[in-house]
């Protein structure tokens, strides 16, 4: 098995760490400062682009206070929300095991790249990966189409010697634009039927299942 060229595409939310806590309670806090109704459940905003899952949660009665609710949800995130987070059981081994195999990791992350980076560097992550990418703070380029495709720009990587894990399906969706084989996770946020609608390569029911089905992905690839 030949690893030296092959590259892993790891999404951060919900597939390298639980950030359920920071999220949710940094956007109960900017609605409640507002007095806008919160969401029984905000679990769906785990993933997807933060101004995508605000332009839905505001609708278009609530949509003039999009600003302000980004700029407290942004307050009360880079204070305490961004570390309200957890590196799930067994992902660690799976990294040090993949690194001793030699395949090259990287983030791909629609969370903005400057709070990225600082939550790998917190959990002692950065070891692992050869660059972590995400969005601008702006919204610019968080769609995971473009964030694959400037990495792969960047970091000169061909599609078929990569492949993408996500827990939800705008990471399958975002591999499949860029020609990348993908493998979902369901420890994150996602539904086992959201992931397999997208006819990823495999679906993992944990990290040691996903090393599995990254070895087989390489030894076929």
């Amino acid at each position: 098995m030949n690893e030296y060229n092959k590259n892993i595409l790891f999404d951060l939310d919900g597939t390298l760490t639980d950030s359920k806590i920071g999220i949710t309670q940094s956007l109960s806090y900017a609605l409640n400062e507002l007095k806008i109704e919160v969401p029984a459940n905000l679990d769906w905003c785990i993933g997807p682009p933060l101004q995508n899952s605000l332009a839905k949660i505001l609708g278009e009665k609530n949509a003039v206070f999009f600003n302000e609710v980004l700029k407290l949800y942004r307050e009360r995130f880079e204070e305490k929300g961004m570390f309200e987070n957890e590196v799930y059981q067994g992902i660690e081994q799976l990294l040090n095991n993949l690194s001793e195999m030699k395949f090259k990791m990287f983030v791909a992350t629609s969370k903005p790249e400057v709070y990225a980076k600082k939550i790998i560097k917190h959990f002692n992550l950065e070891k692992y990966f050869l660059g972590v990418y995400g969005s601008e703070l702006s919204g610019k380029d968080s769609d995971k189409a473009t964030i694959i495709k400037k990495i792969f720009q960047e970091e000169k990587i061909v599609c078929t010697s990569a492949i993408m894990i996500g827990d939800r399906s705008h990471d399958l969706i975002g591999a499949k634009a860029n020609n990348v084989d993908a493998l979902g996770v369901l420890w994150g946020y996602g539904s086992k039927e959201e992931l397999e609608d997208e006819n990823p390569y495999g679906v993992a029911k944990d990290p040691a299942d996903l090393k599995l089905k990254i070895v087989c992905w390489s030894k076929n690839r």
